[in-house]
């Protein structure tokens, strides 16, 4: 078997930097999130030392590690407590819609941009990104805080939400019927239903076949099937990640901690493999020319996401710094805001740019303002599954 030297090569410095970056992140007491999404951009097309021959492992890996992102977070909770949190946040749902898509919109309109073009510019500022919130909540060990069960109420709906919002985006952009886009809506909707049905009802049964007193076995079998649920909800347009947080709902107990462990230095590989690819993504000699339009747009929509993030941890009964907390959570975008620009096609370049500093400025800013509003951290010895959050 042929393995590429250059492929290699570069895998090796790939790794090497970030754990630099990690340990002067770690030193500081900062997330290395920011650090690894600047790496990306140095290391793409057009960068100071770009890496043609890992660009693929990058892209795959990247999507791997979003899915075992939200795979163990949705371990830290269980599908009855979740279940309930999200019956909560409906209205939470419908303010953060209103508030982050709103400017987007209005932007797009001002920008003289068609109709599929506003309307993934309000989607690219409505979405928040799973990944990097899921990594900043560990980092900063605020799993256990009163505020958590709302950011992630508010992440999960919005992933939801995305299951509605593509297959619309899609038939808008490539000139279809409203009958094509009520139809792929509908789908869509029906196959969040059934997800959310079985995670409920039948969670408990998936949580016994997957365990093992064998790590390994534990490591195999919890990955695998985390991986073919993630498959199949993507294939109907509902996030992999969505998919892969309701595997990890559906263990319990002694099985999730297990898991928990197994899967922990897999998740940490692939995470910061992930935050790389966004910086990989994005071109940096097309970020200059959109940056005003695009610090404008980042500095409204920092301020609705905190408001956003604030109602949500309101209607938990959390207090002022809780609430803060949660709102500079849910600030940062990332892999969604990229999905959609691709989606709308090569038509609008100047969009593409405008999104992906965008995407950069607040991936960026995000991380660094979540951990100056302080954070909280629960006590490492308690589990959320078994005890009540701190205040």
């Amino acid at each position: 078997m042929h393995i590429s030297v250059a492929l290699l090569l570069e895998l090796g410095i790939i790794l090497a930097s970030l754990s630099l970056l990690g340990t002067l992140a770690r030193r500081y007491a900062l997330s290395p999130i920011p650090l690894y999404l600047l790496a990306g951009l140095a290391l793409g097309e057009g960068g100071v030392a770009p890496v043609p021959a890992a660009g693929s492992f990058v892209e795959t890996g990247a999507g791997i590690g979003v899915v075992l992102l939200l795979l163990v977070l949705g371990l830290e909770f269980t599908v009855p407590e979740f279940t309930v949190s999200l019956r909560r946040h409906l209205p939470s749902a419908w303010v953060d819609l209103v508030l982050n898509a709103t400017p987007g919109a209005v932007a797009g309109w001002l920008f003289g941009l068609d109709a599929a073009g506003i309307l993934a510019l309000a989607g690219a500022t409505y979405i928040s990104s799973s990944g990097i919130v899921a990594r900043l909540l560990g980092d900063l060990r605020r799993m256990s805080n009163r505020e958590t069960p709302a950011v992630l109420s508010v992440l999960v709906l919005e992933d939801f939400a995305m299951a509605a919002y593509l297959p619309l985006l899609a038939v808008v952009a490539a000139g279809g019927t409203w009958q094509q886009a009520l139809l792929g809506v509908l789908l869509a909707l029906a196959a969040i239903v059934a997800a959310l049905t079985m995670s409920y009802w039948w969670g408990h049964h998936l949580g016994r076949l997957l365990s093992h007193p064998d790590a390994e076995q534990l490591l195999l079998r919890v990955l695998g099937v985390t991986l073919v649920v993630a498959a199949l909800a993507e294939a109907v347009h509902v996030s992999a990640a969505v998919g892969a947080f309701l595997v990890g709902l559906s263990l319990t107990g002694e099985a999730a901690d297990r898991a928990r462990k197994v899967l922990s230095p897999l998740r940490d590989l692939f995470a910061a493999v992930f935050f790389l690819a966004i910086g990989l993504s994005i071109p940096p000699n097309s970020l200059l020319p959109v940056l005003p339009a695009a610090l404008v747009l980042a500095v409204v929509t920092t301020a609705t996401k905190v408001a956003s993030g604030w109602y949500a941890a309101r209607r938990e009964g959390v207090g002022r710094r809780g609430r803060l907390r949660a709102g500079t959570a849910l600030i940062a975008r990332g892999e969604f805001s990229i999905v959609i620009i691709g989606l709308v096609g090569t038509g609008h370049d100047r969009l593409g740019a405008l999104v992906a500093a965008y995407v950069l400025l607040l991936a960026v800013a995000g991380p660094v303002i979540t951990r100056c509003t302080g954070s909280r951290p629960s006590d490492p010895q308690r589990s959320p599954r078994r005890s009540t959050p701190v205040s």
